[in-house]
């Protein structure tokens, strides 16, 4: 296995990066979101996502193919010191075989200036907690309810 993080910057690879979302969320969050939620996330739409938001995406390929990505930036100004990880997913099949952290050090590296990173997650998506846990983030108590999703979502903190 020789995996390969890059910038996404191809069309091709901008549709990669879509199947990824869209196997990710059909594969992962089945009981965690409401299934009207799932139903409705189609291929085309992830596709649509993709080409609407190429910027601050990293890719991890396999022998040419995508299988995992990242989405990092800032969070604005209501916290200017403060990066965020907006996503990371990898296919299945690699879970647990390191590109997952590959992903996060290189979205880290892209956000090294901040004085803290965020995410959020699910809050009953016990494996990605695990993970970010292993990353050095933390829970720092704040909780949201997303209607779009049906599912909690809490805050985790990496603080450098």
């Amino acid at each position: 296995m020789d995996i390969e993080i890059k910038k996404m910057e191809t069309a091709e690879e901008i549709r990669g990066k879509a199947y990824v979302h869209w196997r990710a969320w059909h594969e992962a969050y089945p009981g965690l979101v409401s299934q009207e939620y799932l139903n409705k996330l189609t291929l085309e739409k992830c596709e649509k996502i993709a080409f609407d938001w190429p910027d601050n995406l990293m890719i991890a390929k396999d022998a040419g193919r995508v299988i995992g990505f990242v989405g990092y930036g800032d969070r604005g100004e209501d916290a200017p010191d403060t990066g965020e990880i907006f996503a990371l997913y990898t296919l299945s099949e690699y879970y647990g075989r390191g590109v997952g952290q590959q992903l996060m050090d290189a979205a880290l590296q892209q956000l090294q200036g901040y004085q803290k990173t965020c995410l959020w997650v699910l809050k009953e998506n016990k494996r990605a907690i695990r993970f970010y846990r292993k990353c050095g983030f933390c829970p720092d108590g704040e909780e949201m309810y997303s209607a779009a999703v049906g599912a909690k979502e809490i805050r985790m903190i990496l603080k450098r």
